[in-house]
């Protein structure tokens, strides 16, 4: 054997323990690559999950900003808090009010509009109760009523060949929803003494003191408002069975009981009496009691058709739907529209101006001042096809 065959011999030997080193190398290193991509994958998921959480939370509980002593505002605040406690109007007076200070300028005949930081706190507490105008539509308006147009005809269509006669189609029929607006006041009162009090929170108190007065008002009519001198509810209008049902009516399905659910299955036609271009937007209307009564019903499977909310922030539903508590709707009982279900943000709509005023009186009630504070506000139904009633009745 020649010396140059014995050195690629011996080099032959070598390779195949560089390679194996070599090998083993990569494999520990893509090991590592991998768990360490595992790693930061977990700890992202981990973070989006912490990040969906707060952010549910703090929509949920409807945050107040960090900080307002550096807004426009703050001159306004002032001014009115000056006249609610002692009567001086000379501040407001004097102000240069923006447009973007106030929605409408202070009138000459005693009335002043809330402080921008008042009013949204009513407006704020007005939102969170629990009222129609949760889901319904809620428009600003600076008139004293608010039209609506419906289509409540289809217009018509048919095929049409090339060289065929096209014949005339039906004309879609607009009808007129007119929702006057109504005044809502309250009269809180105060002492003299307690205002001169500079540790007592003024605007907290008036503010918490309006939003309860309004919030209970407007929750009852936009159910059961006759229409006079305040916003027309949704069940003080005729109530036909769903098999007879026509414009200017609201469609009902019967419990298949008087004053009970015969059983699960009626909760099930209500949904199904809607039409389906509302379903997608639907919820479900009934008080606390009523709620109680659905709560325990349970499909032919012992299924409850009220399930919890899986994620977090997410309400309980009924058949996948949401419920919406309103202490004003009826219990359950014989021949009673317990329970609601519809697309209100179509089927009813609120119009109300944007402004809320008060009026300060220390000479009615002395030694207390009085606060006349009003609003206008209207309510009534919009699409009487996109809201259905269950009626506790056999038929």
């Amino acid at each position: 054997m020649s010396t140059t065959e014995t050195k690629a011999r011996a080099e032959g030997a070598i390779v195949p323990d560089a390679a194996g080193d070599v090998k083993a190398a990569m494999a520990e290193f893509v090991n590592d690559l991998r768990a360490f991509k595992d790693d930061i994958e977990t700890k992202m998921q981990q973070q989006e999950e912490r990040q969906t959480m707060l952010h549910a939370k703090s929509q949920t509980g409807r945050r107040p900003a960090l900080a307002t002593s550096a807004e426009i505002e703050v001159p306004h605040q002032k001014a009115f808090e000056d006249y609610i406690r002692s009567g001086d109007d000379d501040a407001l007076r004097g102000l240069a009010l923006e447009g973007k200070g106030m929605s409408t300028v202070v009138s000459g005949d005693g009335g002043y509009l809330v402080d921008p930081q008042t009013s949204a706190t009513v407006k704020g507490v007005l939102k969170s109760t629990a009222s129609i105008r949760r889901i319904a539509t809620v428009v600003n308006v600076e008139s004293t009523s608010y039209d609506v147009l419906i289509d409540t005809a289809e217009m018509g269509a048919g095929w049409a060949s090339e060289t065929g006669s096209v014949n005339e189609t039906g004309t879609g029929q607009i009808d007129r929803i007119t929702i006057p607006l109504h005044e809502l006041s309250a009269l809180p009162k105060a002492s003299q003494r307690l205002l001169d009090d500079s540790a007592f929170d003024i605007e907290g108190w008036l503010a918490g003191r309006i939003a309860d007065t309004f919030a209970r008002a407007e929750a009852r009519a936009f159910v059961l408002g006759d229409g006079a001198e305040k916003p027309r509810g949704f069940l003080t209008h005729p109530v036909v069975d769903e098999q007879n049902w026509e414009w200017g009516k609201l469609g009902y399905v019967a419990s298949g009981a008087d004053g009970a659910f015969a059983d699960a299955d009626a909760i099930v036609d209500l949904v199904y009496a809607l039409g389906a271009q509302y379903r997608a937007n639907a919820s479900f209307v009934m008080n606390s009691k009523t709620a109680g009564v659905v709560r325990r019903l349970k499909d032919a499977d012992g299924r409850f058709l009220w399930s919890d909310g899986l994620a977090a922030g997410e309400p309980a539903r009924l058949m996948g739907y949401a419920v919406l508590i309103a202490e004003d709707m009826p219990d359950v009982a014989k021949d009673n529209a317990a329970i609601a279900f519809g697309d209100f943000a179509s089927g009813y709509t609120v119009a109300e101006r944007p402004d809320l005023r008060i009026l300060r009186d220390p000479f009615s009630a002395k030694p207390h001042v009085l606060f006349y504070a009003t609003k206008r506000v209207g309510g009534d139904v919009s699409d009487f096809a996109a809201i259905k009633l269950l009626r506790f009745s056999a038929v």
